[in-house]
């Protein structure tokens, strides 16, 4: 089980793909001037429409550090915490590769997120200590107006569990996870183009039927979110061609969509960066898929 949760290549990446990732300094305007968040908009923007990975990976941490900064005067904002949670947990998961250095880095992105909850509930600020039931019956509670922060809570917790997926007590915490998106998902299921939709449709594709997995509801949420991304986000093709295909071993569906991924036109607004890496995971796939199938 210790290596199915190990995070290959694509899933080290969905946690990036999923958060909406750079998109982090949008709503902070209240603390900064207009100029500075127009400015950081901007380079969001750019982040996302890269089609230069590498490019990223060598400017990011000068914004990691521009955000970490602000929250030096605004550690009890949510949207200012919510974006340090989301970029701190898509760097670590997308470009470093140092276990360690990734754990701390998934750390500190958790700690943000679980502030943001506490933010704005205080009966949400010793969450993960919470008996399970009670954690279930009070996120039954949540509303609409909570999705923001619990979106971005689930995607960092997912994230630190990835880069601790070698503690069991980590991995142990995965069910909290699943609520928090089963929740997310009655709540609003089209938010950030289906992200809920993938984040369960790998979490419920991590081990075969045998060992408790389920990826026939795996391949359902896998479908919902293609289809809201309306076939634009090639990142869910890659992981569903992955996680799926790979684990029921259909070779033709496998290779049916990693061909899409490399047919498709990888420029689309705030998508680019993620359907280049997702084209560069579908060519070393499908290299191998001859030797896995």
């Amino acid at each position: 089980m210790n290596k199915l949760l190990q995070s290959s290549a694509a899933h080290k990446i969905f946690v990036l793909l999923l958060t909406g990732s750079f998109t982090v300094l949008s709503g902070c305007s209240s603390i900064i001037s207009s100029a500075t968040s127009k400015m950081a908009n901007n380079l969001s923007s750019t982040i996302l429409n890269s089609d230069d990975p590498q490019t990223v990976a060598d400017g990011a941490p000068a914004y990691l550090l521009l955000v970490s900064s602000f929250l030096k005067d605004g550690g009890d904002n949510e949207s200012l915490l919510r974006s340090a949670a989301t970029l701190h947990s898509a760097y670590s998961g997308v470009f470093i590769k140092d276990k360690k250095r990734a754990s701390k880095m998934s750390t500190k992105a958790l700690g943000y997120a679980l502030k943001a909850v506490c933010v704005s509930n205080e009966n949400f600020c010793n969450l993960r200590k919470m008996p399970f039931d009670k954690f279930k019956q009070d996120l039954s509670k949540l509303t609409k107006d909570d999705i923001a922060n619990w979106y971005v809570l689930g995607t960092a917790w997912a994230g630190w569990i990835q880069a601790n997926s070698n503690d069991w007590n980590a991995v142990a915490e995965l069910a909290r996870v699943k609520v928090v998106f089963k929740r997310l998902l009655v709540l609003e299921p089209t938010y950030k183009n289906g992200g809920a939709h993938l984040y369960m449709a790998v979490l419920t594709t991590l081990l075969p039927p045998a060992l408790g997995g389920k990826p026939e509801i795996g391949k359902k949420h896998f479908e919902q979110a293609i289809s809201l991304s309306k076939n634009k986000n090639l990142m869910a093709k890659v992981l569903f061609a992955e996680k799926y295909a790979k684990l029921v071993f259909n070779k033709e569906l496998h290779d049916k969509l990693l061909n899409e991924v490399l047919k498709a036109d990888p420029v689309v607004t705030d998508l680019t960066l993620m359907n280049t890496l997702a084209q560069q995971r579908a060519k070393e796939l499908l290299a191998m898929s001859d030797d896995y199938f």
